[in-house]
């Protein structure tokens, strides 16, 4: 399996300026991978290229192994006025019962089933519609700030879940935390600010596995990696 964006380049009708020009990168293990860098540097333009919300680019999209792809981001609302857990039980398929309360569990999610969407935090709601797109079929899901109002600490637990709920699937994630990336994340594809080139440098994380594993030392050279490479 692989994902790869070969000579990439893009420019929205209003702007003079590229947001790509010939950008390249592959991925080539599943797991946690994060796209990182400033507001503005493309990150989100790139998640709708690759899911075909945008198609006026140059370049290629290639993949193999990865028939369905789906985007996560962090201000979506779910539908109606039912509750959440109606909402999630209409949508899970028979065969993902078993994943969708281990998903509710792992999220902190039991208390807040019976409420509507609209009377759920940000966070929660964050939550909530994470597991739903988890109770899909895919083989690529792009998180876009899809844990944002989420503390640190349960934030870390629900990646940690889905690490292990999902070994052979493709993550990537987008966020502005350079901590968090460093920890969770396999490869950093870190963007840079037009017109440096090339236009993305990849730096490899410490992919973390458990809270146990983690290494001051490493997470500091790795956040400096990733700063440098800004």
């Amino acid at each position: 399996m692989y994902l790869a964006c070969k000579n990439i380049s893009f420019r929205y009708a209003t702007s003079v300026n590229d947001v790509f020009d010939n950008l390249s990168f592959c991925i080539q293990e599943p797991g946690f991978n994060a796209l990182f860098g400033p507001s503005g540097v493309g990150k989100t333009s790139l998640a709708k290229i690759l899911v075909g919300s945008i198609t006026n680019f140059s370049g290629k999209i290639e993949s193999e192994g990865i028939r369905t792809l789906l985007y996560s981001y962090n201000l979506e609302r779910l539908p109606g006025w039912s509750s959440v857990g109606k909402h999630i039980d209409r949508i899970t398929p028979p065969n993902f019962r078993d994943r969708k309360e281990a998903l509710i569990e792992a999220f902190g999610m039991q208390q807040f089933m019976g409420l509507r969407f609209s009377q759920l935090s940000l966070g929660q709601q964050n939550r909530v519609n994470l597991i739903r797109y988890l109770l899909q079929d895919f083989q690529l899901l792009i998180m876009d700030e899809s844990l944002a109002n989420v503390d640190e600490r349960t934030r870390e637990l629900i990646i940690f879940k889905i690490k292990e709920m999902f070994p052979e699937t493709f993550f990537l994630y987008i966020s502005h935390n350079v901590v968090e990336v460093s920890k969770f994340c396999r490869e950093i594809i870190v963007f840079r600010m037009s017109p440096k080139q090339p236009q993305t440098v990849v730096v490899q994380g410490l992919d973390l596995e458990t809270a146990g594993e983690l290494s001051k030392n490493r997470l500091e050279h790795t956040m400096l990696e990733i700063m440098n490479a800004s």
